[in-house]
């Protein structure tokens, strides 16, 4: 095969992947958790709101886990060798925390990434010592990992294997952390978790784990409206494909991808685009700090699904997550010009969610 990686013998193999795994286990006991933010709104009395802080890992977003996951996957499987190239297919998160991972395992790595990406994210990759590819077409980021990867480079595959590379009964993975977290608090059983569905592996880590537990908790996934995944979950078909671009980048994939469980998933919410950035203003007024789209768009949805409690006369807590800080928007979803060059307003949206928290009573958002 042209590029592939020189063959390795056994024992220098295992040697190499026994360092490897320990760099990660030696990583991870760095690493302390997330932090849970409470949020009280005036519009709902005996709604807990919480959010999970997860733009703190070291390297910014959510993504930090499962790359770590992916590159114990790949090692553990006997998929990545010494010196060996890395890839995978991102839109820029995952590319960051990925990046970082191989140059703690001192590991050449490229992402293969939308040329529309946020040009922090970009930059953020490249200063890590990675390489970005930059792709047009985004539904072709897919087909050009692959092309990586059948020139010797190791295919981490987010998308193919987030499910399933992440320990969902335990392991500190992020469901057992919320649960953890929350059982000092006045409903430490949530009646909702929200989470966005980007590869799919959160939800599914989430979901499973909260069968697994005999929890009561039900699981919303918040995503751009007119995306794959809400056609998909409504019609149970794989085949689904998104009806609208979002902006909102790391969820509202065009496909649906294989990491999607629609089985452990109780609702979908889908919010406009508008609205989630609408909702990234609302979060640094009550945080103190800026979160990126997705984060906007968590909100969202646990405000609609608090004012469906609050009508049915129910008490109890929603969780969601903070994905990603805000500072990597800087040049797009926080930039007047870029939202006007774009056509997107969000004031109508923003005075709409005020409304919602100030009433407890859901103002349409467009």
């Amino acid at each position: 095969m042209a590029g592939a990686h020189p063959h390795c013998d056994t024992a220098t193999l295992r040697a190499w992947t026994g360092q490897a795994l320990a760099r990660l286990r030696q990583e991870a006991a760095r690493s302390a958790d997330t932090h849970l933010l409470r949020l009280e709104f005036p519009g709902f009395p005996g709604i807990e709101f919480y959010f999970k802080d997860e733009a703190a890992h070291p390297t910014g977003s959510l993504k930090h886990r499962l790359a770590r996951s992916l590159y114990l996957y790949a090692l553990c499987n006997g998929r990545l060798h010494p010196g060996q190239p890395v890839v995978d297919a991102s839109s820029g998160s995952t590319a960051i925390s990925e990046a970082w991972f191989a140059r703690l395992l001192g590991l050449p790595f490229t992402a293969v990434m939308p040329a529309a990406t946020a040009p922090r994210k970009i930059a953020d990759v490249q200063a890590l010592g990675g390489r970005c590819d930059l792709i047009d077409d985004p539904s072709q980021v897919y087909e050009r990992a692959a092309w990586h990867a059948a020139n010797g480079a190791c295919h981490l595959d987010q998308f193919g294997l987030a499910e399933r590379a992440t320990d969902w009964r335990g392991n500190n993975n992020i469901a057992e952390s919320i649960i953890g977290q929350l059982a000092q608090e006045p409903h430490p059983e949530p009646a909702w978790i929200v989470c966005g569905a980007g590869t799919g592996g959160t939800s599914a880590t989430i979901g499973r784990y909260l069968r697994y537990r005999g929890l009561p908790t039900r699981l919303c996934v918040a995503e751009p409206a007119g995306s794959a995944f809400a056609h998909g979950w409504r019609s149970r078909d794989r085949t689904a494909t998104g009806s609208e671009p979002t902006v909102i980048e790391g969820i509202g994939r065009p496909r649906v991808e294989p990491g999607f469980l629609f089985e452990v998933v109780d609702d979908v919410v889908e919010v406009p685009d508008s609205a989630s950035i609408a909702a990234m203003t609302l979060l640094e007024e009550q945080i103190g700090r800026r979160y990126g789209g997705s984060s906007g768009t968590n909100l969202v949805a646990c405000l609609l699904l608090a004012t469906r409690m609050r009508a049915a006369g129910k008490r109890g807590s929603i969780v969601s997550l903070l994905c990603d800080p805000g500072e990597r928007y800087d040049q797009t979803l926080y930039c007047p010009d870029w939202l006007a060059r774009n056509g997107l307003d969000p004031s109508a949206a923003e005075a709409a969610l005020r409304a919602t928290l100030t009433t407890g009573d859901w103002h349409p958002v467009a």
